[in-house]
């Protein structure tokens, strides 16, 4: 399948194309509700954030006066933004300006990356963009920033080393890019959890589907937006070249992780059945697979 026709089919396919008759025909019997799940398409990371939020009631539903905020986006490789390994840094930037916004005394960018942390926060263009809006960029790669925990409601994962900052922070926001992973087989709003975690072999040796879901529990964002951008849809999470990458040009917003990990897949032309972590996240009561029942507002920019 060459670019043109991934493009065409993978609209298609997406929360945005056919799969959407169903969404569009529940979304329209909850209109007098807000909506659980924004969809927005056309625009710029900036623009479609800013239409996506004030979709959702605005930064200030969920970011109080004085409160800490903690913006997890993954930078976990030492890729270009081009490359659509990391989250678009103006995304991350222009969510830390919303976030002041609304009141924000402090706020927190971090993650624990693959790649040397140094070169992934530099390469990316998140450092830069997110201490430009304000945010002080912290590295996530020390052990000592990490405390012993129990995940009561893991079925595997019965404890973990969580990062201080998702501790002690009042306002944890989820920002990802949407991804093909060759383990996991996308990355998204659950996955990206794996970033405030230390010990991530234990995830891979014990059932990675399984752990992804165990962590979730520990500490669910109290807001998820995932990027697309710019979309990975082969080789991932680390990608090889510009042949991996389709200008997606979407963002998904939502407080259930579930849901909107759902909506990626398809935009990501993978059927939500076929990712264990999904049905897994549902019965583990995390969100819904069933997009369906949910009120989703589509916005084209």
């Amino acid at each position: 399948m060459d670019r043109r026709d991934f493009l065409k089919t993978g609209v298609a396919v997406g929360i945005l194309g056919a799969v959407s008759n169903p969404l569009l025909a529940a979304a329209s019997k909850l209109k007098s509700g807000a909506p659980d799940l924004v969809a927005v398409s056309g625009g710029g990371p900036v623009e479609m954030f800013k239409e996506g939020i004030k979709a959702l009631g605005g930064m200030e539903k969920f970011v109080k006066k004085g409160q800490t905020v903690v913006v997890k986006p993954n930078i976990g490789w030492a890729k270009r933004p081009d490359m659509a390994a990391d989250t678009n840094p103006e995304l991350v930037a222009e969510i830390v300006k919303s976030c002041f916004g609304a009141g924000a005394k402090t706020i927190y960018v971090f993650d624990h990356t693959c790649n040397n942390w140094k070169t992934c926060y530099n390469l990316s263009g998140i450092q830069a963009a997110a201490e430009t809006a304000g945010a002080q960029v912290m590295p996530g790669n020390a052990k000592g920033d990490y405390r012993n925990v129990e995940v009561p409601k893991g079925k595997v994962l019965k404890k973990g080393a969580c990062h201080k900052l998702i501790m002690d922070c009042d306002v944890f926001i989820n920002v990802p890019i949407l991804k093909n992973h060759g383990g996991s087989i996308m990355t998204a709003a659950m996955k990206n959890l794996m970033g405030t975690v230390w010990d991530r072999r234990f995830f891979h040796k014990n059932g990675l589907q399984q752990c992804i879901v165990d962590w979730c529990t520990y500490r669910v964002p109290d807001l998820n937006i995932i990027d697309a951008y710019r979309m990975m849809r082969t080789h991932g999470p680390r990608g090889i070249g510009a042949g991996d990458v389709v200008d997606q040009k979407m963002q998904l917003l939502s407080t259930d992780i579930v849901a909107i990990d759902t909506a990626a897949s398809k935009i990501l032309g993978k059927q939500p059945s076929r990712i264990p972590y999904l049905k897994m996240g549902q019965k583990l009561g995390l969100g819904t697979t069933d997009l369906a029942s949910l009120n989703i507002k589509k916005i084209k920019v």
